[in-house]
């Protein structure tokens, strides 16, 4: 379940808002913060279970997993359908924390986009997305519901929507000792933001398909977000990816690792044909 996320330019490993834009004392708290993490992931045993009892090479793919982490994603996209020799670079961070209230289990996830090369020529932050999952664990897997949020934190119009935008998700994900399989469903629209640009309409489809292999790896499918535009009735994400992965501990700190090629097939508009994606994601199973 990838969020949508905000991304500065359009990529065919997209998420919603780079969709978006295809259409038109001594130690500084940071630091301190950073610290105190990987202290407590130190103290973590890499080969923990998370809630559910899911094993901890399954739930690093697993978007539906309680399992704090911070991803560092960086999208190169080439060729772009409509435009002659340009392309992209996006740097993802993507933190994700579980948390609780009373008795309901959440996901909170933050998608925070920087465009180091887009065929605008710009570079900065894109808009921010945002979503609260409220997870429930079954029997044969999880299934979750909750509120998305699309933000407009772009430091240049050319890099977002100028809108904000917010819609529901929902999504279900099952398991077997080494197969996982499911859908996740993702829908923003708009509600304030500059009257001069497009409305958001956006709603996203996201399969999910991994199979693990021995000594921590997997391969699946990528992060294909399958997007239909509102405004334009017609589909402007149709990617087709795959995925490769690899869970390394640190000492006692475990990590993924994990690339992926994704084509895209949606030509109609503005778009990239193609991405190339890697990803390292700190795991922290506390």
């Amino acid at each position: 379940m990838t969020d949508c996320n905000c991304e500065t330019q359009p990529n065919s490993n997209v998420n919603p808002s780079s969709l978006i834009l295809m259409s038109n004392p001594s130690i500084p708290p940071r630091t301190a913060l950073v610290f105190l993490i990987l202290a407590t992931a130190a103290g973590a045993d890499g080969a923990a279970t998370v809630p559910g009892g899911q094993s901890l090479d399954q739930a690093a793919n697993d978007p539906t997993a309680s399992l704090m982490a911070v991803q560092f994603q960086n999208i190169y996209s080439g060729n772009y359908y409509h435009l002659h020799d340009a392309s992209g670079n996006t740097v993802l961070l993507r933190p994700v924390v579980p948390f609780t209230t009373g008795p309901v289990s959440h996901i909170a996830r933050a998608t925070i986009p920087y465009a180091t090369l887009s065929p605008s020529g710009k570079t900065g932050l894109g808009d921010s997305v945002l979503f609260d999952l409220i997870v429930f664990n079954q029997s044969w897997g999880r299934w979750g519901i909750g509120p998305v949020l699309l933000l407009p934190t772009a430091t240049d119009d050319a890099l977002g929507a100028e809108k904000w935008a917010a819609g529901p998700a929902l999504g279900f994900v099952a398991r077997q000792p080494s197969l996982m399989w499911g859908l996740f469903n993702q829908n923003l629209f708009s509600f304030a933001g500059n009257d001069q640009r497009d409305e958001v309409k956006l709603s996203i489809l996201q399969p999910i398909l991994n199979y693990s292999l021995p000594h921590k790896w997997s391969i699946g499918t990528s992060e294909m977000n399958i997007t239909y535009d509102w405004n334009k009735g017609a589909w402007a994400n149709l990617p087709l990816g795959i995925k490769i992965s690899k869970l390394h501990k640190f000492d006692r700190l475990p990590v993924q690792f994990s690339g992926s090629y994704e084509y895209n097939f949606a030509n109609a508009e503005v778009a990239p044909e193609w991405s190339v994606n890697l990803t390292i994601k700190f795991l922290f199973p506390i």
